[in-house]
């Protein structure tokens, strides 16, 4: 497949708060227009740089999702330190194992947010994760193929308060260069 750039995307979820469900089956039944959702690149800069410091492409992929959840009517999401850790773990363990999956390295999807102590007790949790290399793995090209499948947009409009972001860059699946982003989705009861 060199040469050729890819783009692959998988979500989960883990629905404990009560509302999740009601929340979610609103969502769904609203069926926003993914494309109406997604701002403009002058709304959330380095939107369309893979080249942009690490840092930057974070905060564009931040902007993105809260730019869908305030054009859905819904707040914004808070940062999350503990889910920012975790997903960049998250997205070390994919590449690191060589396994893009949601239980990369045999753990559990929330594996990491446990052990960065964010789901103790009562919480909901989500997570997105997706693959690119060159154009297919920016900031737009991700978040644009999460928001048009219905599991991952689910995640982004769900009934979630918090949010953390990961992105790391390294070789999967023979693929060198590729661009493995997570996002970490946590509600409090």
């Amino acid at each position: 497949m060199r040469g050729r750039a890819l783009l692959v995307v998988l979500a989960a979820a883990l629905g404990v708060a009560a509302t999740a469900g009601a929340v979610a089956t609103a969502t769904e039944a609203a069926a926003p227009d993914p494309g109406r959702l997604i701002a403009p690149v002058s709304a959330c800069p380095d939107q369309a740089d893979p080249a942009a410091p690490v840092g930057a492409q974070l905060r564009a992929m931040r902007c993105l999702t809260n730019f869908a959840r305030r054009g859905h009517g819904l707040p914004a999401l808070a940062d999350a330190a503990a889910l920012d850790r975790a997903a960049g773990r998250k997205s070390a363990d994919i590449l690191r194992c060589d396994e893009f999956s949601h239980e990369a390295c045999g753990r559990e999807f929330t594996y990491w947010m446990q052990r960065f102590g964010y789901l103790g007790g009562c919480a909901g949790a989500a997570e997105n994760i997706a693959w690119g290399t060159g154009a297919l793995g920016g900031v737009r090209a991700i978040f644009s193929a999460w928001m048009h499948s219905a599991g991952h947009r689910e995640n982004i409009l769900g009934p979630y308060e918090e949010i953390g972001i990961g992105l790391r860059v390294g070789k999967l699946e023979g693929n060198p260069g590729a661009r493995v982003w997570t996002q970490d989705f946590g509600a409090r009861c």
